[in-house]
This record gives structure tokens, sequence and C-alpha cells, in this order.
């Protein structure tokens, strides 16, 4: 998959204004995630991993997470029963080193998701670069993603690190009313056997959003 990076253009303000809460808003599919039931395991702070889905405004802002935090942790997030979402875009923000994940691959309705099932073929995938500021956007196929009443997002590695941190994920997208559907975004992790790989390999972290 590829990604947008956000600029200006000649003449105009794309992060000011009116312009810029427009843009805020459309990155508001956060406020519709099932807090209470979002997981991430092997978190290093009980809790901290849903506070990487936040406003599109404080994508910069790193004192929510600790060290270490990121999809290395467990958190939940409930959402207003009766809504399907359509996911257009993700963001994630991380370090600008090798602890900034490098791969995301997307899944969609599927319930109670385990390791074993991130060996199925996603919705879509992505080759991510080391984005600290939240500068790049990555597209959706939106045919794929619509009417989604649980999204898994798996992380299989980062840049080379022994472990990834995540600071920030954005959800772009829109939303409808429907009967008798939740919204779920759980996280895992799970850290890599280093003895299983030579030193000059990139260390594998998976991590799992779902």
């Amino acid at each position: 998959g590829g990604a947008m990076a956000h600029g200006h253009g000649p003449g105009r303000c794309r992060c000011c204004g009116e312009e810029a809460a427009e843009r805020g808003a459309a990155w508001g599919l956060y406020l519709r995630i099932d807090r209470q039931r979002l997981q991430c395991l092997n978190e290093r702070r009980e809790g901290s991993g849903a506070t990487v889905f936040r406003p599109w405004e404080e994508r910069g802002d790193r004192s929510q997470v600790g060290p270490g935090a990121g999809p290395g942790e467990r958190g939940g997030q409930r959402g207003t029963e009766g809504i399907l979402p359509s996911l257009k875009a993700v963001i994630v923000v991380g370090e600008d080193d090798g602890t900034h994940p490098a791969e995301l691959r997307l899944f969609r309705n599927i319930p109670h998701m385990s390791f074993d099932d991130t060996a199925k073929e996603p919705e879509q995938s992505f080759s991510l670069s080391r984005d600290p500021l939240g500068e790049l956007e990555y597209p959706t196929k939106v045919a794929r993603f619509s009417n989604v009443h649980h999204l898994s997002m798996h992380f299989p590695k980062n840049f080379g690190a022994e472990t990834t941190r995540i600071f920030y994920i954005g959800l772009k997208g829109e939303w409808a009313e429907a009967h008798r559907h939740e919204v779920t975004i759980c996280n895992y992790e799970a850290s890599a056997n280093p003895a299983d790989h030579k030193l000059e390999q990139i260390t594998p972290q998976t991590h799992f959003i779902s």
C-alpha cells in the first residue's frame, strides 16, 4: 500500500483554521472504538494501549504514552452500539528509529481473532515508513472496509529494534447507525525470541490490534 504525505499547496495553508478542524474531524473514528474490549498483550504499562487512539490534533503528544508503549500495551474501548464505520485511511506514528513498525496488515470483521488467524490473507497490507510527525496517510481500499464492526491491525515487524513503539494510530472514515452491531478494536503483541534470529537480521516484532 502507499502513503500520502500532507503538505502545503501554493498560496494556501492546510494546517490552520477551518481546514485543519475539518481534517481533524475526518479522523474521528477513535470515538467509536470499544475501549472496554480493546486489548494489547505484553504492554509495559497496564491500560496504556488505549492512549494511542486519540484526536488527530494530539497525534504529536507523547506524554500520554510511556516508554515502550504502543502495541506493547493492553487497553480497551467500547464504542456506541449500533455503529458501522467505513475506514478510509490510517496513520501510524512512532519513533524515528528501529522501534517504528515497518508493516501493517488489516483484517476486517473477524471477532476474537488470535495469532493463529494472522496466517490468513489480510484485507490489505502496508509497508510503513518511519513517521514521527504523523504526516503519512495510508489509504485503504474503501470497498473492502465498509460496514466494519471489528477491525484487526497486525504489525508483524519493525525496523530492527527489540521492541516496537507506537505513539498514535489515526483512523479516518465515516460511520452510520445500524442495529445490533458493535465496534471492537483490540491490540495484541508477541515479541519474537532473539535467539531464533541472526543478529544481522531484523528482529521480527509481532503486534496485533484487533
